[in-house]
């Protein structure tokens, strides 16, 4: 069993020198600071995945969100698709900590115990392995909190209910938060992808999880889940920013649509 899942993406999504990386993080999280002051700490986040350079702006405007919260939470449930290896259920990884040039973040054994006694859910290091969609958030999350353990689930074909019912018993108080992670529409036109984030949006703001096809998130299945939580729950779930790759320089005639999303819950 591996003791460390050691960074995939670094050196192309972001940068693989830490002090780099900690000079464009703090420029990212400065930058979407001042619109976030006095606002809640979500108890849940949908962020990005992509190239810090396209996406980090948009994952920026959802971690500015927790600095309040910086000494309160100590556990992350992360949510991610997989985009490199098909399987049905969850997948948790066997690695004892996740890396990145910013240092180790211990994984939570009680959570990853707790996610396997649900059908359907497996150890599978071979999802985690590539995988781009969890470890895209992690240099954020070493960013913006102190310390923290790590429940990572690469999510597969898997039902809303399931990953619900998973969120359910992973839920905690404050001191936990989750994020979900995904991008948006893939390869629209500008004006296409636009519309079609608007109405995935609308979508998320409305908790209907049966207007979500992949077309719309390809982190369709950990975010329908998450909505069919926060119905049970009686949560709101508030759109903070839309952007596409076209924003930050991408040809404008095939873009990758972003979105940064912050569950309350409900007082």
């Amino acid at each position: 069993m591996p003791n460390e899942r050691p960074p995939a993406i670094a050196g192309t999504f972001y940068p693989d020198d830490r002090a780099e990386l900690d000079a464009l993080l703090a420029r990212l999280l400065s930058d979407a600071s001042s619109a976030v002051e006095g606002a809640e700490v979500p108890k849940a986040l949908i962020a990005p995945h992509a190239g810090y350079p396209y996406s980090g702006a948009v994952a920026a405007t959802a971690y500015a969100r927790l600095a309040p919260a910086r000494d309160r939470i100590r556990r992350v449930i992360l949510l991610g698709p997989s985009h490199f290896v098909p399987f049905r259920g969850l997948a948790v990884s066997s690695a004892a900590t996740f890396r990145t040039p910013l240092g180790t973040v211990p994984v939570d054994a009680e959570g990853v115990r707790i996610t396997l006694t649900h059908p359907g859910t497996q150890t599978l290091d071979l999802a985690h392995a590539r995988e781009h969609s969890l470890e895209a958030h992690l240099p954020f999350l070493q960013g913006v909190l102190g310390e923290f353990s790590l429940v990572p689930l690469v999510v597969g074909n898997v039902d809303d209910e399931r990953v619900g019912r998973i969120l359910q018993d992973l839920w905690g108080g404050p001191e936990t938060l989750v994020v979900v992670s995904s991008d948006l529409s893939h390869f629209l036109d500008d004006a296409s992808a636009r519309d079609r984030d608007a109405e995935t949006a609308r979508a998320i703001e409305e908790l209907e999880t049966e207007q979500l096809t992949p077309e719309h998130a390809c982190g369709v299945r950990p975010l329908r889940g998450l909505l069919w939580h926060a119905a049970d729950r009686g949560a709101r779930i508030r759109t903070l920013e839309l952007r596409n790759s076209g924003d930050a320089g991408a040809p404008s005639d095939r873009v990758v649509g972003y979105g940064a999303f912050a569950l309350e819950e409900a007082s």
